[in-house]
């Protein structure tokens, strides 16, 4: 008699495990499972229709879900637009115009009669046309900084800012003014025009490229020396775009100096009046690395023989000292290097009412 969980005529094929032994080696895991096209369905669904006792499942998605192809896509999206907007930037430019070598003039102005002098400073500028500027940086004042077509508000403030650390050092600085270390300018300055500046002061020439008192301004030790600390100054600087990867600078000031004979504490003072337009130039690199390139420099300044040399140093005319006689130094119309010599008269008003 069968067991109770064998079937009615027994085992088959009168072996323990009947036909399962040929499929004991076949594991039926759930990855088999799983990747199986088809699928029985429950008792319940086949009872609610006449279906098929299987059907077929829908083929698994292998590789990439949907919301990573999504991220993926948003990632090159983003990746492209970043190189686009570095090439296309409205602020950037395709190249930048090399430095020039700085064109300078200097032109003395001589005193109609004697110098006027003071034991009093203060007395001399209360009777000057500086009694109004104000005193040493202060009258170097920055403008309001506004974007042009292609730059920013933060770049126009940065090369109005460079120009004006220009303007300070190579006209306020006492060390610069006693004829001596001129590093503070030089640092300024675009690498390409460091050459031209380093020569200027190596073997000075009045030929309108190589003159120190064209970079900065300077006076013969030898001769005059601050008779105070409070210097003058009245003046503008104004910036405006020249192209889409230059920005111009240009500083007009005036600058009042009280002097006196060196070494001669009780010498009267005298003033001494220099009119500086510097014009500036500023590429992307000079604004990032805040430098620039010093495109013209034009220089008045008085009371000056114009019989002297005026391109190393300056040689002030003191209180009670004239002009001497004699024009400025010839020009050589047949040397293409040779710079226009010129001179004024420094007129009675610039000078201090007794």
């Amino acid at each position: 008699m069968a067991g109770l969980g064998d079937p009615p005529g027994g085992t088959p094929d009168g072996a323990p495990g009947g036909g399962e032994d040929e499929y004991r080696s076949v594991v039926f895991d759930e990855s088999f499972v799983r990747a199986a096209r088809l699928q029985e369905f429950s008792a319940r669904e086949r009872m609610a229709d006449h279906t098929p006792a299987v059907r077929r499942r829908a083929p698994l998605h292998r590789g990439l879900t949907r919301q990573a192809l999504v991220l993926v896509v948003l990632i090159a999206v983003a990746f492209g637009t970043a190189i686009y907007m570095g090439v296309r930037h409205p602020y950037q430019s395709p190249s930048a115009r090399p430095a020039e070598p700085v064109r300078m003039t200097v032109v003395p102005l001589a005193p109609q009669g004697r110098v006027p002098g003071a034991e009093d400073v203060a007395r001399l500028y209360d009777h000057s046309p500086a009694a109004r500027f104000r005193s040493g940086a202060e009258g170097v004042p920055l403008p309001d900084a506004r974007r042009t077509a292609h730059f920013s508000d933060d770049q126009v403030m940065s090369a109005l800012t460079t120009a004006r650390s220009y303007v300070v050092r190579s006209s306020l600085d006492p060390g610069v003014l006693g004829g001596g270390e001129v590093r503070s300018v030089r640092t300024l300055l675009d690498p390409e025009q460091l050459d031209q500046f380093d020569a200027s002061f190596g073997r000075p020439a009045a030929d309108g490229r190589h003159a120190p008192t064209g970079w900065l301004v300077r006076f013969d030790p030898a001769r005059a020396e601050l008779a105070d600390d409070e210097i003058r100054v009245r003046g503008s600087l104004r910036a405006e775009e020249s192209d889409a990867s230059t920005l111009e600078v240009t500083a007009d000031h005036t600058i009042v100096y009280p002097l006196r004979a060196a070494g001669e504490e009780r010498a009267e003072a005298s003033l001494f009046t220099v009119r500086r337009e510097l014009r500036f130039r500023f590429d992307r690199d000079d604004l990032r690395l805040h430098q620039t390139q010093l495109v013209a420099t034009h220089v008045q300044a008085g009371p000056l023989s114009c019989a002297e040399d005026s391109a190393n140093h300056l040689r002030p005319l003191l209180a009670g000292q004239t002009a001497r006689t004699g024009g400025p130094a010839g020009t050589d119309p047949y040397t293409a290097d040779s710079a226009t010599a010129l001179c004024g008269t420094l007129a009675k008003g610039a000078q201090p009412t007794p």
